[in-house]
């Protein structure tokens, strides 16, 4: 073991140079390394995961309620638009979250191990990038995640209320608050590596749910009662063109991840390898949950699909009562998973400020200032989840924003300014393009979802019962 030495802003702890710390990115080229932890990755990033619970991580992080989106994206995009779009994005995306993690191995083994999404932009593009920019970037992603957990839970529990009390006189922003109680609760879990049994179950729902949203759409579909279908794009031409950028949006949300450092991190040496075995967890669970779901979904309802496809299968009043209420306990748990996994990077983030990394992690001065931290950014996501229920628009907005920025534009820039491949290379160009392109959706798609909260604020009000 190494030798700790104690001081007043962070752990240092000098390790050998074995050749699994040589592998993890520990030791530079000198025969030891001081690898210098602040309190938010001593106590919330533990290295202490498998490439298995890096797969239940990222699945949770990226697969979530925000799918039974896709079958509205597919409503303003059509049927090719919408195939395109969702099989384009999920190649871009796995292909610029491995590039993150060659990145982030890269410099492991350079000595400067990167354990924050922060901390590549302070080391590639400079701390300004890192304070001003993508630091604040992705603590709005991943506290409007957290804003969206409460909101989607308690569409949930609604949908069960009115299951059993069609005249039940309760409403949504009290379904939202029990949510957020729980929530709270969960919020006090220490770490991204006490998630792993959680995330694990949380794969296992998301899959379930996709399946019976699938199946209760194709249900639906064969109906004698089924719906008249149209498949035509609904709007004059300038409604038409805005859809399309909100429908990329909404597309290019469903596969966000930006905390894929992060989730690095909690992975044990030798890291080498393992994240590229969780990605290929994850997006084996992405293959089969989106496409069944935006296909089906589609099909059933065309351009009547509503925001969330369950609030279409809910509506026909055709599948059975038990059929709804299992499916609707899927997403409610499942996203308390979603929600909590979001916490971390800004628990990981309140640690740093207020925590003491030479005190034990659960001695009174931590863990008071956790437990107040903790409550209350989870008290403020869910009055704002209440008053702001907008959730298809909230998810276009957020996916123009920041996860377009994190997900397909800084992997691409990270990866050519460390590597600096050959400028005549087809990587650099692609990468290049890549990045380019996002650029120009981030703005365009920031101007169509901002157009559709103005345009449904119109219907809406603080505490809305929809």
């Amino acid at each position: 073991m190494g030798t700790v030495l104690h001081n007043h802003s962070s752990v240092t702890v000098e390790m050998p140079a074995s050749a699994s710390d040589k592998e993890n990115g520990y030791v530079s080229n000198t025969t030891s390394n001081t690898q210098e932890l602040d309190a938010g990755a001593l106590f919330v990033l533990k290295s202490r995961g498998s490439w298995l619970h890096s797969g239940y991580h990222l699945t949770t992080s990226i697969v979530g309620p925000a799918l039974l989106t896709l079958p509205f994206s597919f409503r303003l995009l059509g049927w090719v638009g919408g195939v395109v779009c969702l099989t384009l994005s999920g190649l871009v995306t796995f292909y610029s979250y491995n590039l993150l993690s060659a990145v982030l191995d890269h410099h492991a083994q350079m000595g400067r191990r990167q354990v924050r999404f922060r901390d590549m932009a302070r080391d590639i593009l400079g701390p300004n990038w890192a304070k001003y920019f993508v630091g604040p970037l992705q603590f709005a992603l991943c506290f409007g995640a957290v804003i969206g957990g409460p909101l989607v839970g308690g569409q949930s529990l609604k949908f069960i209320y009115i299951l059993y009390h069609p005249t039940g006189t309760m409403k949504l922003y009290q379904f939202i608050i029990i949510c957020g109680v729980v929530t709270l609760g969960l919020a006090q879990l220490p770490s991204f590596h006490s998630l792993r049994h959680f995330n694990l179950v949380s794969l296992i729902l998301c899959l379930a749910y996709s399946v019976c949203a699938a199946a209760g759409s194709i249900y639906i579909g064969h109906s004698k009662d089924a719906p008249i279908r149209s498949y035509s794009i609904n709007g004059n031409h300038v409604d038409q063109m805005f859809g399309v950028f909100n429908g990329i949006s909404i597309i290019a949300t469903t596969y966000a991840c930006g905390i894929i450092p992060e989730i690095q991190a909690t992975i044990a040496a030798p890291v080498k390898g393992k994240m590229f075995k969780g990605l290929c967890v994850c997006y084996a669970v992405i293959a089969t949950s989106y496409f069944i779901v935006a296909i089906s979904g589609y099909w059933a309802f065309g351009n009547i699909t509503n925001a969330t496809i369950m609030a279409n299968l809910m509506g026909e009043a055709l599948l059975p009562t038990w059929f709804l209420v299992m499916t609707n306990m899927f997403i409610l748990v499942q996203v308390l998973a979603v929600t909590v996994i979001y916490l971390q990077p800004t628990n990981e983030l309140f640690e740093t400020w207020f925590a003491d990394p030479t005190k034990g992690e659960f001695s009174a001065r931590n863990v008071i200032p956790r437990l107040i931290s903790r409550s209350l950014s989870v008290v403020v996501a869910t009055l704002l989840g209440a008053m702001l229920p907008f959730f298809s628009d909230i998810m276009a907005l957020f996916g123009a924003f920041g996860c377009i920025p994190l997900d397909f534009i800084l992997p691409m820039v990270f990866f050519n300014l460390t590597f600096k491949p050959p400028k005549h290379s087809l990587i650099f160009w692609g990468n290049t393009l890549i990045a380019l392109a996002s650029s120009v959706l981030v703005g365009i798609g920031a101007i169509a979802s901002v157009r559709q909260i103005v345009l449904d604020a119109k219907t809406y009000s603080l505490f809305a019962d929809h």
